[in-house]
C-alpha cells in the first residue's frame, strides 16, 4: 500500500499550517479533509488557507463544488482517492490535513460507503425529527449503531437514522486502501479557548459576515448555510435578526466553536493510533521525526 500521512485536529490548532510546513519539507502535496472547504465562496468562515498561505504547496478537495451543491461523503472519499492516488503517481508524497473527524476516517479506514444517491421523502421526514426522537429510533431498531455514532451531533445521528430507514443496517466491512501515519494536533483548553477567540475576532474583521451576504446574493440558499452550522449558521441568523444584539451573537457563536472543538477532539480520540504532538514545544521537529521514521520504515 503507498503510504499517506494524516494531520488532523481541532478548530485554531494550526493543523493547516503545520500541515504546509511539513509538506515543504518532505516536497509533499495536500488533500484537504474539511466538510466546508470543499464548497467555492466559503472562504473566511470555513478557515480556507489562502494561496499566498499555501506557500506553493498543491493543495486537493478545496473548492470542488458550488453552494446549494450535494456534496456527500462518498464525494469526498473518491476525490481524496482520487486526488492521493495522482500524487503518489507522480512520485510525490500525500498528506491528508484536515479537521472533519468522518472525512478523515472515510479515507484513513477505508470505508466501504454505498454509491445511492440518498431518498429525499426519507431525508425530509428525518430531518424534521428531534435529537431525542432520532436517538428512540436508533435504540429501538439498531442499537449498535449508539455504539458508532457521535451522539450528540444531531446530523450525524440523522444520517445514521436514514440509513436504517432506508434499510441500510449491514454496513459492509471497512478496507484500508493506504498505510497511514495519523498525527493529532491541539492545544491545552484554555490555550484553544484562546486561539479560537482570536481567530474569530480577526475573521470578523476580515469580513466574514460579509461573505455571508454576498454567499446569499449570489444564490446561496439559507437552508445550505444554516446546516453548514457554526459561523455560517449563525452570521445567517444575525444577518435575520434573530439575535437582540451583535454581542449576543457573537457570545453564541464562540461557544459553538468551543463545542465543535471539544466534539472534534471526542472523535478524534476513539482513535487509538494517533501521535498527539506537543504544539507548545517543537511541534514541527516532532513531527518530522515521526515522518521521517514512517516513510524509512
Amino acid at each position: 500500500m503507498e503510504k499517506l500521512v494524516v494531520i488532523a485536529g481541532t478548530n485554531a490548532s494550526g493543523k493547516s499550517g503545520l500541515g504546509i510546513e511539513l509538506a515543504k519539507r518532505f516536497d509533499a502535496e495536500i488533500v484537504s479533509a474539511d466538510s466546508r472547504q470543499v464548497f467555492e465562496g466559503l472562504d473566511l468562515g470555513s478557515g480556507k488557507v489562502t494561496k499566498e498561505e499555501m506557500q506553493g504547496v498543491p493543495h486537493f478537495m478545496i473548492d470542488v463544488a458550488k453552494p446549494n451543491d450535494f456534496f456527500s461523503l462518498k464525494d469526498f472519499q473518491k476525490g481524496a482517492y482520487d486526488a492521493i492516488d495522482d500524487i503518489t503517481g507522480r512520485g510525490k508524497k500525500a498528506f491528508l490535513v484536515g479537521g472533519t473527524g468522518l472525512y478523515v476516517n472515510s479515507v484513513v479506514d477505508g470505508y466501504n460507503l454505498p454509491a445511492a444517491e440518498p431518498d429525499k421523502e426519507i431525508r425530509a421526514k428525518v430531518e424534521a425529527m428531534s435529537l431525542p426522537e432520532l436517538l428512540a429510533v436508533m435504540k429501538e431498531k439498531n442499537p449498535d449503531m449508539l455504539e458508532r455514532v457521535d451522539v450528540n451531533n444531531k446530523r450525524r445521528v440523522e444520517r445514521a437514522v436514514e440509513k436504517i430507514y432506508a434499510g441500510a443496517l449491514n454496513e459492509n466491512p471497512s478496507k484500508p486502501r493506504y498505510e497511514t501515519l495519523v498525527i493529532g494536533v491541539t492545544w491545552p483548553r484554555e490555550v484553544l479557548y484562546e486561539r479560537i477567540r482570536e481567530r474569530l475576532d480577526r475573521r470578523l474583521s476580515e469580513g466574514m459576515i460579509k461573505e455571508v451576504e454576498d454567499l446569499r446574493a449570489a444564490g446561496a440558499t439559507d437552508e445550505f448555510l444554516y446546516k453548514l452550522g457554526l459561523e455560517y449558521r449563525y452570521i445567517l441568523m444575525y444577518l435575520r435578526g434573530e439575535f437582540e444584539s451583535f454581542d449576543a451573537f457573537y457570545n453564541k457563536l464562540f461557544m459553538e466553536i468551543r463545542h465543535l472543538a471539544k466534539e472534534q477532539m471526542t472523535w478524534f480520540r476513539k482513535r487509538t493510533d494517533i501521535h498527539w504532538i506537543d504544539m507548545a514545544a517543537e511541534p514541527a521537529g516532532e513531527a518530522e521525526a515521526l515522518i521521517k521514521e514512517f516513510y524509512n520504515d
